[in-house]
């Protein structure tokens, strides 16, 4: 079902898109690589928490800023909802409990992840020739908590956005 709810903020970029199951894809492989620059946290705990910190969207659709001044959903009722009938299911809540609490170190990971995730695509946007994008982006930054997501957001920010597909390009003749 994730596969098939859109994320909502896009609308007011006027660009981009991306299903909530991309977006946790995404952080997920953000929490990856930011495990590997953190030796220190629980890799398992912090990568398992980005697969599932959005789960409760499975049920309650994807509410963006404006639309959370007048539509309360009732995550709770759908995490008990989604897990009921699994035997991990309490682990499962327990990671998106202490997702939304944001105290533990994996959580601030986690939660920089997401963040994360959103300056790639505001980057992105930008450096193809969007202009909402830079109204976003200094308020996306000083969300960032972690050191480790202030160093990955400001390599983002340094680099273009096709860099990686173009560093090692060669252009061959036919």
């Amino acid at each position: 079902m994730l596969k098939e709810i859109p994320r909502s903020g896009y609308h007011f970029l006027g660009a981009g898109e991306e299903s909530v199951a991309e977006h946790s894809f995404m952080i997920t492989f953000i929490a990856y690589a930011m495990a590997q620059m953190d030796p220190a946290v629980d890799a398992l705990k912090l990568i398992s928490m980005c697969l599932v910190h959005d789960l409760p969207e499975a049920r309650t659709g994807d509410l963006n800023y404006v639309q959370k001044n007048y539509v309360a959903s009732d995550e709770a009722k759908a995490v008990r909802d989604t897990i009921q009938d699994l035997p991990f299911g309490p682990t499962m809540a327990q990671l998106i409990d202490e997702f939304r609490m944001g105290e533990s170190r994996e959580s601030l990971l986690a939660r920089d992840a997401d963040q994360i995730a959103f300056i790639l695509d505001l980057k992105a946007l930008s450096d193809i020739g969007h202009s909402p994008p830079q109204k976003w982006l200094p308020t996306v930054l000083q969300r960032l908590k972690t050191d480790t997501g202030k160093l990955m957001a400001r390599k983002i920010m340094e680099t273009e956005w096709d860099e990686w597909w173009l560093k090692n390009y060669v252009d061959r003749p036919a």
